[in-house]
């Protein structure tokens, strides 16, 4: 019979359709015999040689051989540092100005590789650029909310090959933030305790959901995870803003994040996704009831009429036996 869950961080209800679930390998994509990708491709913007101007570098991560990671801004940005922040009222018409910081992190000089494929310390780079970012946008007072994320394929919105992800930073806190940051203080207020140390002191002690476990980080399928696959990394240490990640933790982290990435990439045939940095909002750091965490969102499936309709989300993955699925995936020795 289907069942109900709700997810305790995010508030939704989510039907865990188990009378329409597929086995976790059925959502694996078929092989597509593509034809492979070049090291360097003359024509992408991201590729070596193909670089802007400096005045278009936000940041280069480098060594004696060139750049490892570079932080551009982006060519069409959805917001801009050099606007100032004006907020107009007129009667019920709210607005201000496109105030923020878009930019794209370029990962790798290499145009053929994605993050599954990259070697741990490339993907202690990205995060080490991440950081920087976020620590220096911070500064910029107009900002409220930095958000970290990635689009990987065509059904998760990229449309550079290219491996690359972007920082946003807002003068606003987004509802979905808002909302959230409310529903952890309600519970620590209730409770004396984070609301989301207690959900991975919960995921520790059921096991069934975990996929895999480091020094640092735990990454696991969620109770009621909203869409199949659906997977947080959540840092051990109680932490509320990114940027507070040590060295330490960032080459944990990356370990981490490879692994889960490359088990999506083998189990599933390298499925489109999304993963986000989320955060506390740049005004309320150090604070006891929130903890940074990664979501990564594999795009196995699709919002239908009735999600549209209802807020609601039908999973018809077990997150038990997608999690059980994943663990079981060997990664391919390189």
């Amino acid at each position: 019979m289907s069942e109900l869950r709700q997810n305790i961080i995010t508030r939704d209800w989510v039907i865990i359709a188990t009378e329409r679930a597929r086995r976790p390998d059925q959502f694996a994509l078929p092989i597509k015999n593509l034809k492979p990708l070049p090291p360097h491709q003359i024509d992408c913007p991201f590729c070596v040689g193909n670089e802007e101007d400096g005045t278009f570098e936000a940041f280069r991560l480098s060594d004696g051989n060139g750049w490892k990671v570079r932080a551009i801004l982006n060519k069409f940005p959805a917001l801009s540092p050099t606007q100032a922040r004006v907020r107009i009222s007129d009667g019920i018409h709210r607005t201000m100005s496109g105030m923020g910081y878009h930019e794209v992190i370029v990962e790798h000089p290499r145009h053929d590789l994605t993050t599954a494929l990259l070697d741990v310390e490339d993907i202690a780079n990205i995060l080490l650029v991440y950081r920087q970012r976020y620590s220096q946008i911070r500064q910029d007072s107009r900002i409220e909310t930095i958000i970290i994320f990635k689009n990987h394929g065509e059904s998760a919105g990229t449309s550079l090959e290219h491996p690359h992800s972007q920082i946003a930073a807002t003068p606003v806190v987004p509802y979905q933030f808002r909302t959230r940051i409310d529903e952890a203080i309600r519970y620590f207020d209730d409770t004396g305790e984070c609301l989301f140390c207690q959900t991975l002191q919960d995921e520790l002690t059921a096991k069934e959901r975990i996929i895999v476990e480091s020094e640092y980080f735990v990454a696991f399928i969620p109770y009621a995870a909203l869409s199949p696959f659906h997977t947080w990394i959540f840092p051990r240490r109680h932490s509320s803003s990114f940027d507070d990640i040590t060295d330490e933790e960032i080459g944990d982290l990356a370990s981490t994040m490879k692994t889960v990435l490359a088990k999506l990439y083998h189990g599933l045939n390298n499925p489109d996704y999304n993963y986000t940095i989320r955060s506390v909002p740049t005004g309320e750091l150090g604070t006891k009831y929130f903890h940074w965490y990664i979501a990564i969102v594999p795009r196995v499936s699709r919002q239908a009429g009735f999600e549209l309709g209802s807020g609601m989300y039908i999973n018809t993955a077990l997150p038990e036996e997608s999690a059980s699925f994943l663990r079981s995936v060997e990664i391919p020795f390189d």
